[in-house]
């Protein structure tokens, strides 16, 4: 393990490799209060707060006990979420954007991306496929998931089918967390093996750090988490676009980002 302490549909410059999520102002509520949170693009959780923009996001839903209810809002509204919880359990709010665009005219910040997103041997792959070394597009899409404690909170995470998720296995608002907090990747309907998953953690002093970890064969990583802390995890896919993707776009690489946020409670 180590330590280390964009959204317009077309962007004509590279912007740096940004996570974006699912910010709950508060984490656990009674079951007659509000869910609220806001939408978050940034590092080390801060960022850009967006608003409800729906032309910004292909689906914006909350889940629970097997049933899934838009999210609804006053455009322009913040924070994007602002309704009344649907019942007591474990409440999963989850975001799929729509696909933006960047373009990289430095080659090295395609490169340092890639390095640290640990997305393999990106590098030959490009060169192989006689792809130029500046001016090239990328289309990303984020999928994003936040878990509440609605009332007592009861209650587990699901696979909703993204393209790309992370699902927790425990319940951080109910369960034991000494032993750690297992999440489980998934990438085209199949566990994603092998692959590293960033873990933000905040304290209550606002202090941030991040440490890296893999998943298992199953796809599952065991996380260090600890009571008054919140989290942020985050797992990163490079992909060749299909043909339908790249003529729209003019995209010859595709990201696809997955996000989960929690807390673990004092």
């Amino acid at each position: 393990m180590r330590v280390i302490t964009a959204c317009l549909f077309l962007l004509s410059t590279p912007v740096a490799a940004h996570e974006f999520w699912i910010e709950p102002l508060e984490w656990q509520i009674a079951a007659d209060d509000m869910v609220r949170a806001e939408l978050v693009n940034g590092d080390l959780f801060e960022g850009i707060r967006y608003a409800y923009l729906p032309q910004r996001f292909e689906s914006f839903d909350l889940h629970m006990n097997g049933e899934a209810r838009p999210v609804e809002g006053r455009l322009g509204a913040r924070p994007a979420l602002d309704m009344s919880a649907p019942e007591e359990g474990l409440l999963v709010a989850s975001y799929v954007s729509k696909p933006s665009i960047v373009t990289y005219d430095d080659r090295a910040v395609f490169e340092r991306f890639v390095a640290h997103k640990d997305l393999g041997a990106v590098a030959a792959v490009h060169a192989a496929r006689g792809l130029p070394e500046a001016g090239f597009r990328e289309v990303f899409t984020r999928y994003s998931k936040a878990l509440f404690g609605v009332g007592a909170a009861q209650g587990a995470d699901s696979r909703l089918g993204l393209a790309t998720e992370l699902v927790a296995l425990d319940n951080p608002y109910t369960d034991d967390p000494s032993q750690g907090l297992r999440v489980q990747l998934f990438y085209d309907d199949a566990p994603r093996a092998n692959a590293q998953v960033e873990l933000f953690a905040r304290d209550a002093d606002g202090d941030v750090e991040l440490t890296l970890h893999r998943t298992d064969a199953e796809g599952v990583a065991r996380l260090p988490v600890v009571p008054g802390h919140d989290y942020l995890v985050n797992a990163v896919v490079l992909r060749e676009p299909d043909n339908a993707m790249a003529i729209a776009t003019g995209a010859v690489w595709e990201s696809l980002w997955a996000a989960l946020t929690f807390t673990i409670p004092d």
